[in-house]
């Protein structure tokens, strides 16, 4: 990363050995890493930490990740306009994930098969450093 500052992350995923692996190669990538395993504990840390993106799953315990990103969206200005990036094995035509993708629009709405980590990691930086191809 370019600038002085080192942009901050939180990795939302509840499989642990997939949370440590984003968690590693962000830090590689120059990010400040923060990790939940569950969207009730993300909740809490983005709050806390505001950090400068979020990579959410979705099917998660305690909390799933639509429900983190509504009540993120509904909490403050920085909760409003923080990117997420969604990151699920879930496809996003069932209806209710499309009404709440919609209301809330995540910056990428990512299904894992179809990416690789290198190309997450470039939407990642795409989101928090825009002018970056």
């Amino acid at each position: 990363m370019t600038d002085n500052k080192k942009q901050t992350i939180l990795i939302v995923e509840d499989e642990l050995p997939l949370l440590n692996v984003y968690a590693d190669r962000f830090d590689e990538e120059g990010f400040s890493v923060f990790k939940a395993n569950n969207g009730q504990e993300g909740l809490d840390i983005a709050i806390k930490e505001k950090p400068d993106l979020i990579l959410l799953d979705i099917l998660m315990p305690v909390m799933d990740g639509l429900t983190m990103m509504q009540k993120l969206r509904e909490d403050n200005t920085w909760g409003k306009t923080v990117p997420i990036i969604l990151l699920t094995n879930l496809s996003a035509d069932e209806q209710r994930i499309k009404k709440i993708v919609s209301e809330n629009k995540p910056t990428y709405y990512l299904v894992k098969l179809d990416w690789s980590l290198s190309a997450i990691i470039e939407k990642a930086k795409a989101a928090v450093l825009p002018s970056q191809k």
